[in-house]
């Protein structure tokens, strides 16, 4: 499953809702240019996906078709067939991981970065006796995640860990230089390469 049909299901999914969107606040909830949601409305309407009416107030409502629903039902298969093999390999990746960190009797580690495979990688961890002291992301210090408050990259200084776990999945060169920056020697970090798209 590809980018352009993950947005595919996402604007599907917007257009089935009661209320109807805006391209401006598709924009927005998609997190992509108002252009490029212009240019999709246009192709999965000549694909016969959804019908545009008329309402009041010079706006449209878009209506999906027979057509739309059985698309937006064939996305979502694919695309929770294609979330179940990402849980699947980041578990084997991080268990083997976390295997190794024992076997050199590291016993206490860092995340760093609040997402989705933070939470896989947390699960991982509690099928080990390591202790999980922080979780450190720039983006989203002061949340609460897994029952710790997320602490900006600075913080780790002061924390006793021997390994910082890198679990932000955009931009590993970024999150190594920040971690450098507050002194961690690249010998105690740890990155998990995961493929959304394929089973590695």
């Amino acid at each position: 499953m590809d980018t352009q049909e993950i947005r595919t299901l996402k604007l599907l999914e917007e257009l089935e809702g009661e209320k109807t969107p805006s391209q401006r606040d598709l924009a927005i909830r998609l997190n992509i240019s108002l252009g490029l949601v212009n240019s999709f409305m246009k192709r999965l309407a000549q694909k016969g996906y959804f019908k545009v009416t008329n309402i009041p107030k010079n706006r449209v409502r878009y209506i999906l078709t027979p057509k739309g629903t059985a698309e937006k039902t064939r996305l979502t298969y694919e695309y929770i067939q294609m979330s179940f093999r990402y849980y699947k390999n980041a578990r084997l990746k991080l268990r083997t991981l976390f295997r190794q960190f024992e076997e050199q009797k590291i016993d206490r580690i860092a995340f760093f970065g609040a997402g989705e495979l933070t939470e896989i990688a947390y699960i991982s961890l509690q099928e080990t006796n390591i202790k999980l002291v922080a979780i450190a992301d720039s983006d989203k210090i002061g949340d609460n995640l897994l029952g710790l408050r997320i602490l900006a990259p600075e913080e780790l200084r002061s924390l006793n860990f021997q390994k910082v776990v890198v679990t932000e999945t955009n931009a590993t060169g970024n999150a190594m230089n920040q971690l450098i920056e507050q002194g961690i020697r690249r010998s105690q970090v740890e990155f998990v390469y995961i493929y959304r798209n394929m089973v590695l």
